[in-house]
């Protein structure tokens, strides 16, 4: 799966409504930042985790 942002592997892919969406490294680490006290990043951290391991 490639980045939602770029044309690079995803790390990570996280599925929301049956939609999957793959970010990179970099643009993962940028959307946690971005989004670090959201309600997605608790909605997904499960998946991230799981998948970063």
């Amino acid at each position: 799966m490639q980045c939602h942002y770029c044309d690079e592997e995803a790390a990570v892919a996280v599925e929301k409504d049956h939609i999957k969406v793959g970010l990179c490294e970099p643009h993962l680490q940028d959307r946690m930042e971005e989004l670090s006290e959201s309600e997605w990043i608790e909605e997904f951290q499960s998946q991230i985790d799981d998948r970063l391991e």
